[in-house]
């Protein structure tokens, strides 16, 4: 067991091996695997085994989040940047996580107008709020995961391929649980 990764399975323990050395740097990490694998709890484990583990692992799942939202929800906005904004405005997640972890689940689910812009955060750190007028530095790690290929998400125009070369610094794969079998019983506890 890795804090909340319960394994037996060889292969995942050399994952978690690897998650914990990965953790000491500040590259971006990519997780890929199918749904309902642990790709969250490796990232919360890379998260709590980083010098960024006191500050906040701020979540967001691509996919749950409407289109037309995902842009404030990602940057935050200025007070009265839209109809409908609070009157104080709002922090995004790229704000709320400063100086910790942004864990980007279902990442393959982001539109591509969303992708250029988090590309320029992985490039220079920089972004700015919906309605804002000034550039905001960010301190982040970046840990995105996916349960789609993106290469061929790419291949296909779907995915930025200049994106993907940024966030794919450290790929980990998490295997199925059918190709870890052992790992049932005590999953299932």
């Amino acid at each position: 067991m890795a804090g909340n990764l319960i394994t037996v399975n060889k292969k995942m323990k050399e994952i978690v091996k690897l998650s914990k050395r990965v953790a000491l740097t500040e590259a971006p990490v990519l997780i890929s695997g199918s749904s309902g694998v642990g790709k969250e709890v490796l990232a919360e484990l890379i998260h709590r085994n980083s010098k960024r583990s006191s500050k906040p692992f701020i979540k967001l799942n691509c996919a749950a989040i409407p289109e037309n939202l995902i842009e404030s929800e990602f940057f935050g906005y200025e007070a009265g940047a839209f109809t409908g904004a609070l009157k104080n405005g709002k922090k995004g997640v790229i704000e709320l996580a400063e100086n910790g972890t942004l864990f980007l689940d279902e990442i393959g689910e982001m539109a591509l107008p969303l992708q250029a812009k988090l590309l320029r955060v992985l490039q220079d750190g920089r972004y700015r709020k919906v309605g804002g007028e000034r550039q905001l530095q960010a301190d982040i790690r970046i840990i995105a995961a996916t349960n789609k290929s993106l290469e061929k998400m790419i291949e296909k125009g779907t995915f930025r391929e200049d994106l993907y070369f940024r966030l794919n610094v450290i790929l980990i794969h998490i295997p199925a649980l059918k190709d870890r079998k052992e790992d049932i019983p005590i999953l299932s506890l």
